[in-house]
Parts: structure tokens; C-alpha cells; sequence
């Protein structure tokens, strides 16, 4: 799905502001070639050229067609007819050079290829075009294709002749077992593994040029040729010099920050090593703090300058065999809060971190992630309820802590699992033992908790035993919560955090073929390294969040928090686990695990024309005094919002289903006390809630429903819940509440009011003064998917708009 617009967004309750990427109009029609005639009969020759397929005994012929200088390049009609479009292709290193297509002909096709160019040189249209104008006109030259029109990696790394090299094949999915036997005879080599993906079948292959050009040709189901990509345990084993020469290449392909004022990943670790050439770019010295003043600056452990890797290039595998050039628009900076030898005090970790916070706030002003990977298990069993390290973490993101009161944007792991406890028994049980739960302090209510799953399946040849986690599962390392459903939602998101390799006896172990590929702390000695595990997710969490922030700068960082985590989906794989018909309570095992699944870096960060995103800032104030002397405070306010919905178009799509997805997202402030620390309505300082409609309850109807919930919100009656998939028993946790509605798009077009109340919190049962001052900001996303169908609901939506009544209702 196209995603190339950003997100509606409104602050407050001023008028809305649609920061909308406008396109340009319908492209130029090609020119008409100035012999018409000359033009046809030179492709009519280049076919010729290229013989008879059937006579060669062949199923058909590789096609380059390269596109006419200058003109747009019309395709369609290359994927039709007998002629598979494979790959249409440009030269990075010279933009003006025109593209290139490869197709595979049958010799059907061959034949309607010519029809077409027969019929372009002699007929005309009823409006007096040539035939099949737009796709010959925009054709310069027909020759037969070699491997490299085959080729999708980086032109440098196309092997050379006359050795024997490894190939990934890309094959039909139908026909990739007879490929296999048939290629054999050629004398190709194949590894034992492969790739299964919808379409297509992806094998290694070892031969010379010779031999995977005549496999190519004679055989008609190749569809791509690529460099096969190694496993992270090569470059961790090849010898320094080398690690070095790789890390010099990428050096070179790297690009800076050009922004005056780049966000930053603030690292909470051990440090990062400043002399690494790809760190030094995005690391001043003077961005190097500690906790304390007499502790070092350097990585000594090599943790951070591991996660500082990750933080800029994410997992280097990919990206270092790209020879292509890296784009980073954030910078660096570290906080340490490990000391090189020794530990902290237990009682101190919250202080350690907010030493660290306000050492690096004193040095410069600008935009932060703040990433930390460290947690501790001493608190385990803490089932969720708060700990003093984790109420910090609160303060310091509500703002009500550290010398600058600010709000800020705090990512944290989930904590790792004890790899000895794995002995044999199905790995996802042992995650989910309350032994295994997430450590402190990642159950902070406003922080993002990040967990890990994995992709990483493949494990070198000669190594015994296989990946002991399926693709799109979660990570063996990844910790899970197992408290009460009370309690925040943890982990928010999982990212890819490595796999373990099980052979025939317990226990499994790690691999840095099934690990992440990032910068060594020891440079010159080695320049890369693996690593794994929650700290890596986190640090890819905190890259892709600083990249959305990025693009919306003036976000409040509860806004970010909403987006990102709004935007995770479970896998397949994750969702396996479900019953065929899953009631609410079946998700429970899931949001445990996964939270709420692997974050869509796209979706985060731009809206679709049928799949978009509204996003509302703003704020209430919850409570106020009451008159009755003596006597607690009351709900002061509700917020309602009128959702713009295009009634029209969703009237049109009928019984259609469609996906309302509603985050609300704000920043409590924390009362850990001893009292509080079993009550979710006593430790925040306020809970709010959102309620939709029902079908064609008007406002007063609306306000008048939630007026009888706010003082007992557990009251609601289970019919409220019709229509929302996972339901107020998960939704109505921590301080961040997502939620999906699916039905009848004629039947949300009768939805369209939104509301946003508060629920009890220490504001309200606590004598505290102005109390009817006190406000809280929040945050609304609000998705709208039409899935598969074709109604543009972002510009509809857009032009609605500017006439959004946003009403502010005394209770």
C-alpha cells in the first residue's frame, strides 16, 4: 500500500492544518517519434535479431528494452501478452541515463511484441494515434538480455568470469525443482537451503558465469540473480584488516546530518568509544557526559559503542554489503550510566539516570530520544506494580523531575532471559514464566518498553541444529509480562532482537550468525562485531522513532509515543497462536509477548490515500473542586470531538469492512507510595479514557453515558465493547490505550463522535491546592483503513477538515 502522505494533523483546538505532500499532474505524453515508419522497422529488426526461441529449444528469450531518452517509460504492456516484466532498472550514478527493463518473452510473446510493433508502423486509432503508440514510442533499443539486466545488487559486486562463485537464484515458484535437477547437469553446486516466499523460490547456486548464463537461457524460470548475502559471523571472523577495509568502503558512503538542528539519540549505557569512523561523524567529544563526574567517558565494556552502531545504521549486515549511500539525519549522544568496574547501588539507579539526564541537558538544548538498555532483575518478582527506578522514569518523561521541566521520550528493553533456564522444553513457555517477567524498569507507565522477535532463521551449513524461533516469532531472549491485567501493557513493541541455535542438548546457544551486525569498541583492533538481544531491539526502536521525529519535528513526545506504537502490527507468525475465532480474553498471551506487535516504520510516518492517519493535540483538565466542603475533588471535563468523516463515501462502500484504529496517549505523573502501588487509579495522576459513539446516539445521548462511567468506570456494560476487538479490559491500562474497530463502513458513518473523560487519580483523591488548575496535554490517532478498496479517504477527509467542531463540555 502507497503511504507518500503525511499525517493530518491538529493541535489543539485551533483550525486543522493538512500537511499534505502535493503531487504533480498526469505525466507529458511521449513525443511522437519523428519517423514513425524508421522508428518500427529498426525494433522490427532488433527481433529478428534475436532468432527463434522454439527453434533453439528454448521456452523463450531474456529482453532488454531500454527506454527512449528523456520520455516516460510505459511498461504495462511489457507484463502482458506472453511478456513477464522482471525488473525495470536505472544507473544510480547517472540519473539522465534512460531505464532499462528486463522482460521474459515466450515465444508467444516474442510474436505479440512484434504484432504490437507492426500494428504501431501501419494502423491508427478512432482518434487518429498509432496503435500501441504510448509503449513503442517509449522504446529505444530491443537486444537480448544478459546476467547483468538479471542483476539486483549493487553493480560492483557482479562476479567476474572464469571462477566459480555463489549466486542467489530467484526462480519461479512452479518450476524451481525441475530448474534444480536440470541445472545440475551444468555443473551448478547448490546448497541445501532455501527461501519459500509467495511467488517466488530463492536458492544459491555455485558456478562460473558461463554456466549460470547457459542455465539462464536454456532453462526460462531465472527472475533475478543477486550477490547471496553472508551471515553475521563473517565479518565478526574474518581478520582485522579486512573488518577494516569494510568499515572504510561504508566510511566513504556515509552521509551526515545537513540539518542546523538534528535530533539525538541519547544513550544510556557504558559509553561510546569516540575513535570508531563510523561513530566519529555523529559523536562530538563534548556530547560525551556521565553520572558522575569521576567516571570515564570511553566505552570500556563495549555495550554502548555496540547499541551506538545500531542507533545510526541499525543492523550493519544489510547495509554494509548495499554499497550504496547512507543517509542519517541524527546525531549522537552518551550518557553513561554503567561505571567501569563495580556496579551501582540498587536504591541509586533512578538517581544514576537522572544525574545522566540532567548532564546532558545542561550541555545544549535540542530534541531527544532517550534509549536505554540497562534494567535490573532485583526487583523480580515486582508483577508490574511500580518499583522507585521505574516511578523516575515516569517523573522524568511527565516532566515533573530533572532540573528542565520538560516532557520527555524515554525507550527501555524489556530485560533478557536467563539462558540456562532453557532446557529442551518449548522455548515460548519458559518466555512466559513470571520468572522470566520484564524487568524493571521497562514497566514504566510512559516510557516505550521494547521486547524483541526475530527474522533471523538462517544459520551457516556446516552448523548443526536449527533456529530455535520461527520467522516472525519472539526472540528467545525477549522477557514477557505475565502481571495483572492492571498494569500497563509491556512490552509496547517488539523489534528484531536475534535468535538462538538448538542442537540435540540443552541448552540452546547464541550465534552471531543469528545476531546484528554493528560497530566494535576495540577499533583499530576490530572494527565490527555481533550483537543481540533486547538491547539491540531497543536500539533499532530508538533509530526508527528519532527517523519519525524527524519528519515531525514539532510533535509532542507522547505524539511520537502514540504513532510509533500505533503503527505495530503481530506477524503472522504471532498470530498463529491464536484460536480460529478469537474472543478478547485470546489476546491476552499476545500483548504479553508482543505487546502490540512489530511497528510499520511507513505507516508511522506517512498516511495512505485508503489508510490514513488523523492525529489531535490538545488538553483538559480533569478535575475540580468540589462544593460540598470537605469533600473530594470531582470530574471537571470532557472533550468531544467531531470525527470528519466522508459519510458519503463510506455510505458507498456499505457493507464493506473497515478499520477504525483509536490510540489515546498522555503522560501521567507518578504517586508510587506504598498505597498506590496496587491501584492504577492511585498511582497516576490522572486516567483518561476515549468512548465512540453508538449508532446514532447523538451528543447529549453520548455525554450523557459517560457521565454515569466516570465515577465508576468498571460499571460499563460489555455491550459498549460490541465492535472492538481487543476491549476495555486491555485498553483501559497505563497511560497509553489503543483499540480497533471493525464493521460495516455504512455503519461508522453514524460514528463519528469521539470523546476523551478522565477516571479517577491521585489529582482527584489527594487534598492537593489548585487542583482545578492542574492540566493534562493528550494525544488522539485516529486510523482509518479501508483495506483493499479503493476510496480516497485522505483527500475526502482532508477537505472535511477545516469545518472539524471540536467541543469543550463542562461536566
Amino acid at each position: 500500500m502507497e503511504r507518500n502522505r503525511p499525517h493530518l494533523i491538529i493541535n489543539g483546538l485551533g483550525q486543522a492544518v493538512a500537511f499534505r505532500a502535493k503531487g504533480g499532474g498526469q505525466a507529458n505524453r511521449p513525443s511522437d517519434v519523428p519517423n514513425r515508419r524508421a522508428h518500427a522497422q529498426a525494433l522490427l529488426r532488433a527481433i529478428d535479431a534475436l532468432g527463434d526461441p522454439t527453434a533453439q529449444n528454448r521456452p523463450g528469450v531474456y529482453l532488454e528494452i531500454q527506454a527512449r531518452p528523456n520520455e516516460p517509460f510505459v511498461t504495462k504492456s511489457l507484463d502482458a501478452s506472453g511478456l513477464h516484466l522482471l525488473r525495470v532498472s536505472t544507473d544510480p550514478e547517472n540519473v539522465d541515463a534512460p531505464a532499462r527493463a528486463t522482460v521474459f518473452a515466450s515465444a508467444a510473446g516474442v510474436g505479440k511484441l512484434r504484432e504490437k510493433i507492426e500494428a504501431f508502423q501501419g494502423e491508427e486509432t478512432p482518434k487518429g494515434r498509432p496503435k500501441n503508440a504510448d509503449l513503442v514510442q517509449s522504446i529505444s533499443a530491443i537486444v537480448e538480455a544478459g546476467l547483468r539486466a538479471l542483476w539486483r545488487s549493487p553493480a560492483a559486486k557482479f562476479p567476474a568470469h572464469g571462477e566459480v562463485h555463489p549466486w542467489e537464484i530467484w526462480l519461479e515458484r512452479a518450476e524451481a525443482d525441475r530448474f534444480l535437477e536440470r541445472a545440475v547437469a551444468l555443473g551448478i553446486r547448490f546448497e541445501g537451503d532455501r527461501l519459500q516466499f509467495p511467488e517466488d523460490v530463492v536458492v544459491v547456486g555455485h558456478g562460473t558465469h558461463d554456466q549460470i548464463a547457459d542455465a539462464v537461457r536454456s532453462f526460462g524460470t531465472v527472475k533475478a540473480l543477486a550477490a547471496p548475502s553472508v551471515l553475521s559471523d563473517y565479518f565478526e571472523g574474518i581478520p582485522p584488516e579486512e573488518q577494516a577495509a569494510w568499515a572504510q568502503a561504508m566510511e566513504g558512503l556515509v552521509q551526515p546530518p545537513h540539518s542546523v538542528n538534528p535530533r539525538f539519540i541519547t544513550l544510556l549505557d557504558s559509553g561510546i568509544g569516540l575513535n570508531h569512523p563510523l561513530i566519529q561523524p555523529f559523536l562530538d567529544p563534548v556530547d560525551r557526559h556521565a553520572a558522575e563526574p569521576g567516571w570515564g567517558l570511553n566505552d570500556v565494556h563495549g555495550h554502548g559503542t555496540q547499541l551506538a552502531g545500531l542507533s545510526l545504521y541499525g543492523d550493519l549486515l544489510p547495509v554494509i554489503q548495499s554499497n550504496v549511500p547512507v543517509h542519517i539525519g541524527h546525531r549522537l549522544e552518551s550518557a553513561k550510566i554503567i561505571p567501569d568496574a563495580g556496579q551501582n547501588p540498587h536504591h541509586l539507579l533512578g538517581a544514576v539516570v537522572l544525574n545522566a539526564v540532567n548532564a546532558v541537558e545542561a550541555n545544549a538544548e535540542r530534541g531527544r530520544t532517550f534509549s536505554m538498555a540497562s534494567t535490573t532483575d532485583e526487583d523480580t518478582p515486582h508483577d508490574g506494580a511500580p518499583t522507585s527506578w521505574s516511578s523516575e522514569i515516569d517523573q522524568l518523561t511527565a516532566g515533573v523531575s530533572g532540573n528542565q521541566h520538560r516532557q520527555r521520550l524515554f525507550v527501555i528493553s524489556a530485560g533478557n532471559t536467563d539462558q540456562n533456564r532453557f532446557q529442551g522444553a518449548d522455548y515460548l513457555s519458559i518466555c512466559d514464566d513470571p520468572d522470566h517477567e520484564i524487568e524493571s524498569p521497562a514497566q514504566a507507565w510512559n516510557s516505550i518498553c521494547v521486547g524483541a522477535y526475530t527474522e533471523k532463521v538462517r544459520i551457516p551449513a556446516d552448523l548443526p541444529g536449527q533456529a530455535v524461533a520461527l520467522p516472525g516469532d519472539l526472540a528467545p531472549s525477549s522477557r514477557t509480562a505475565s502481571w495483572s491485567s492492571h498494569w500497563p501493557i509491556k512490552p509496547d513493541v517488539v523489534m528484531e532482537g536475534g535468535n538462538w541455535v538448538q542442537d540435540r542438548l540443552p541448552p540452546p546457544m547464541k550465534h552471531s550468525a543469528l545476531s546484528l551486525l554493528t560497530t566494535d569498541h576495540q577499533y583499530p583492533l576490530r572494527s565490527l562485531t555481533t550483537t543481540a538481544d533486547t538491547s539491540a531491539a531497543t536500539a533499532l526502536a530508538a533509530k526508527a522513532i528519532t527517523e519519525l521525529w524527524e519528519d515531525y519535528p514539532h510533535l509532542w513526545p507522547e505524539t511520537i509515543r502514540a504513532i510509533f506504537v500505533s503503527s505495530a502490527r503481530w506477524t503472522r507468525q504471532m498470530k498463529s497462536h491464536l484460536p480460529a475465532n478469537p474472543s478478547k480474553g485470546d489476546f491476552t498471551r499476545l500483548f504479553q509477548r508482543y505487546g502490540y506487535g512489530v511497528p510499520d516504520e511507513a505507516r508511522a510516518r506517512r498516511s495512505a490515500a485508503n489508510a490514513l492517519s488523523l492525529i489531535v493535540q490538545d488538553t483538559i483538565n480533569p478535575y475540580r473542586p468540589s462544593t460540598t466542603a470537605g469533600a473530594e475533588p470531582i470530574h471537571n471535563q470532557m472533550k468531544f470531538f467531531q470525527l470528519p468523516w466522508p459519510k458519503e463515501v463510506l455510505r458507498q462502500l456499505g457493507a464493506t469492512e473497515v478499520t477504525l484504529r483509536v490510540t489515546l496517549s498522555t503522560f501521567i505523573e507518578p504517586n508510587p507510595s506504598e498505597a498506590a502501588r496496587g491501584s492504577k487509579f492511585r498511582y497516576a495522576s490522572h486516567n483518561l479514557r476515549f468512548k465512540l459513539n453508538r449508532a446514532n446516539e447523538n451528543q447529549a445521548q453520548f455525554q450523557a453515558r459517560i457521565n454515569k462511567l466516570a465515577d465508576d468506570p468498571d460499571a460499563e456494560p460489555v455491550a459498549d465493547n460490541d465492535g472492538w476487538i481487543f476491549g476495555r479490559n486491555r485498553r483501559d491500562v497505563g497511560s497509553l490505550h489503543i483499540d480497533e474497530f471493525r464493521g460495516p463502513a455504512s455503519d461508522l458513518a453514524r460514528r463519528n463522535l469521539l470523546a476523551v473523560h478522565p477516571v479517577a487519580g491521585w489529582w482527584k483523591s489527594k487534598s492537593i491546592k489548585d487542583v482545578g488548575q492542574k492540566t493534562a496535554r493528550f494525544v488522539l490517532v485516529v486510523e482509518l483503513d479501508a483495506g483493499a478498496v479503493e476510496a480516497d479517504l485522505y483527500t475526502e477527509i482532508e477537505a472535511a477538515i477545516a469545518n472539524l467542531n471540536i467541543a469543550q463540555i463542562a461536566v
